[in-house]
């Protein structure tokens, strides 16, 4: 989404003691020069994981055209807010681009975000050029890079069949809070999960070993059930979640 034309908004600062994974260290006023893309994301929100991958080839496909991808981690739950498993993360993601640890939300504080994800794409001086909340947008954004790097690519191609641009998904049933189980609508069923063991979802197992964000029903299609959550010793779930899927053709 393209910000009013009168409008100029310019690029916060980003926090003077905030912790860098995979660079030493950057300030927004040093970019000058170059299209920032910033994206807000939280390691057990699956909205983010989901997104990850384009911001991950964004920054394999642009960086030598001038383009910089930073995330901007900001913890929503506090199986995300451990620094070093931020760092984890990051690495078991295979993310390479620069990620910033929002620790005290003081960045989030500055943007005023929306939400997860959150992302931000700034001009080569600094304004605000084009921005989105939650899942979604790919083509817009990619296309938006192009245009300030003055470059004409294919696109990069959709991960998956909801993100296909101008695709019309039912709507899904809203994050509960807690272990909960219940009937839901969904494409598939995610819980957020913390310390060591196993949670049993409509008698299937799953694993625990880390604090994330973990799959526990995949659908074909969006689809009508009801989740049974049973979470063993060791385990705390903070939430569960729901993505989208395709309404099914018949």
């Amino acid at each position: 989404m393209r910000p009013p034309v009168e409008a100029e908004i310019l690029a916060p600062s980003f926090p003077g003691l905030a912790r860098w994974v995979n660079v030493a260290t950057l300030r927004m006023d040093k970019q000058l020069g170059r299209p920032v893309l910033v994206e807000f994301w939280d390691f057990c929100r699956v909205n983010s994981l989901r997104t990850i991958p384009y911001l991950q080839a964004w920054h394999e496909r642009y960086a030598d055209d001038g383009l910089r991808v930073i995330g901007i981690h900001a913890s929503g739950f506090e199986a995300s807010a451990d620094i070093d498993e931020v760092r984890a993360a990051v690495e078991r993601l295979g993310i390479t681009y620069p990620v910033l640890i929002d620790a005290e939300l003081k960045a989030a504080e500055a943007y005023g975000i929306e939400g997860w994800p959150s992302r931000y794409l700034w001009d080569r001086e600094s304004r605000l050029f084009d921005f989105h909340f939650g899942e979604g947008a790919y083509a817009d954004t990619e296309l938006a890079i192009q245009e300030l790097l003055g470059v004409e690519r294919e696109l990069v191609a959709p991960v998956r069949a909801t993100d296909e641009p101008g695709i019309l998904l039912p709507a899904q049933t809203a994050d509960q809070f807690g272990a909960w189980s219940g009937p839901y609508e969904a494409g598939g069923v995610w819980a957020v999960l913390s310390g060591s063991g196993v949670v049993h979802a409509n008698g299937n197992e799953i694993a625990v070993t880390h604090p994330g964000c973990y799959p526990l029903i995949e659908h074909e299609h969006h689809t009508t059930g009801v989740l049974e959550l049973r979470v063993g010793d060791g385990v705390s779930c903070e939430a569960v979640c729901f993505t989208p899927g395709i309404a099914p053709t018949d």
